[in-house]
């Protein structure tokens, strides 16, 4: 058994929704940190959706969550962890366009 700490970076995320992470299916894989930052002067509202891609089951993590200009929002930190089953995807949409960069950091256990 393999525990990998791996890191997902994105930036000029917008109004598409832009899959970030797709999680393999022989993998158990656990979000540890999960971070948008706003780009712009202005405030964005930023989106999560997780994926099912089996049962093509689509449901938000988050939704609409407000990003100050110019800083930082946090979505999973601390002690908090989104484990994610097997092929599973992590989905981001703004309403700006690139207007949001982002860190996600996770491990997977194979």
């Amino acid at each position: 058994m393999s525990t990998i700490f791996k890191n997902k970076l994105a930036n000029n995320l917008g109004t598409a929704p832009t899959t970030v992470l797709t999680t393999g299916a022989s993998v158990t894989t656990t979000v540890l940190g999960l971070s948008f930052t706003n780009t712009t002067s202005s405030i964005v509202l930023v989106s999560v959706q997780l994926l099912d891609t089996i049962s093509v089951t689509q449901a938000y993590f988050v939704q609409n969550v407000i990003v100050p200009p110019n800083t930082s929002v946090r979505l999973i930190n601390g002690g908090e962890r989104l484990v994610l089953g097997a092929s599973t995807s992590v989905v981001v949409s703004g309403n700006t366009a690139a207007s949001l960069d982002m860190v996600l950091s996770y491990v997977e256990i194979s």
